[in-house]
């Protein structure tokens, strides 16, 4: 009985060592020809189409290990595009080109900019105007609860945080502003995978610190979308997450102007009425209710310094905080020096009026 098992035990070794070996083998250039090919991602293709065609252009040795290559490494992102491919390029030097998007640039390719700080409405309309589309559809494709499973499963940093009902927009703060080359003819996904992917390079810096963390990358991007309104100088972030944190530690209300604008669907060149100020909703960080916790979730696309703010805050016994017109700031450490400060900021016609 004994020997009978360690026959089966070594023919299943067997089996699991042959399969590893023909994986890796599977790995491997398809030829040793360096004749450069072109090869066409169209845009909405799957991973598995993809690598359907690369079989089929004879660039892959095993549609198999490639199957499985995609498999293990869930985060890839193929880009739709032209590409100039070789024979005798490995799979993961081929996908990783399609992860890149390293396209053949020519007049097929356009670029886009994104402005940190803006909100995620601000992007549906500059990318519905690039390809043709309406914004409301743009903002329908981000809030589709099956798409945004998708794209939970390919992101390390997102989370089913995003999937909060209270949620406005699920994807607000998560798309990096940046300029991104693009391809004519790309979807809204092609784009939103490009500012991810923007994300990812950023956030993966600080992957260990956020893992160690006592917050949630959910949280930390949050924060830091509020620090990149209220710190509007690149010198005064760190400070102001300061102040954030010192204030969630004492359980007191973050009382941030900016959460009150987005909750409220109004932007800065707009005054606040009392009554806006004094809005239940999600994101409104003025509201007593809302002592020692951060909004449902963040108001506008955080830089990478603001982001590095809320990772490396300054630490200091201020609890208070104005910014005036200009964008200076000006910390405190008591609600009386906080006044006084206001009333300056008032009398020299440089605080925001309410009417």
């Amino acid at each position: 009985m004994k020997k009978k098992l360690m026959i089966i035990l070594g023919v299943i070794l067997g089996l699991i060592v042959l399969l590893i070996v023909l994986y890796f083998w599977g790995l491997s250039p398809a030829s040793k020809s360096d004749e450069v090919v072109s090869f066409t991602v169209q845009s909405g293709e799957s991973k598995t189409d993809i690598i359907d065609h690369l079989d089929e252009a004879g660039l892959i040795k095993s549609k198999i290990s490639a199957y499985i290559y995609v498999g293990l490494h869930r985060s890839l992102n193929l880009q739709a595009g032209e590409y100039e491919l070789r024979p005798n390029m490995n799979l993961e030097e081929i996908l990783n080109k399609f992860h890149e998007g390293d396209i053949i640039t020519d007049e097929n390719t356009f670029t886009m900019t994104f402005v940190e700080g803006r909100r995620l409405v601000s992007y549906a309309d500059d990318i519905a105007k690039a390809i043709g589309v309406t914004s409301e559809e743009v903002i329908q494709t981000l809030s589709d609860p099956e798409y945004l499973r998708e794209l939970i499963d390919d992101y390390w940093f997102l989370t089913d945080d995003i999937l909060n009902e209270d949620i406005y927009y699920p994807l607000e703060g998560y798309l990096f502003a940046s300029t991104y080359e693009l391809y004519q003819g790309c979807s809204v996904k092609d784009i939103v995978r490009k500012m991810l992917d923007g994300m990812d390079a950023v956030l993966s810096d600080y992957r260990e610190e956020i893992e160690a963390s006592n917050y949630r990358v959910h949280e930390l991007l949050t924060l830091a979308s509020i620090v990149e309104l209220e710190g509007i100088g690149s010198r005064d972030r760190a400070g102001v997450a300061g102040v954030f944190y010192n204030r969630l530690r004492a359980n007191m209300s973050l009382g941030s102007d900016a959460t009150t604008y987005y909750g409220v669907g109004k932007d800065f060149s707009e005054d606040l009425y009392v009554s806006e100020i004094n809005n239940n909703n999600p994101y409104n960080t003025r509201l007593a209710s809302m002592a020692g916790r951060m909004p449902v979730g963040p108001i506008c696309s955080p830089s990478k310094e603001s982001i590095e703010a809320v990772i490396h805050p300054e630490e200091h016994d201020y609890y208070y905080f104005v910014a005036d017109k200009n964008g200076d700031t000006y910390f405190m450490k008591t609600y009386q020096e906080h006044e006084q400060k206001v009333a300056e900021l008032q009398a020299s016609g440089l605080w925001y009026e309410y009417n």
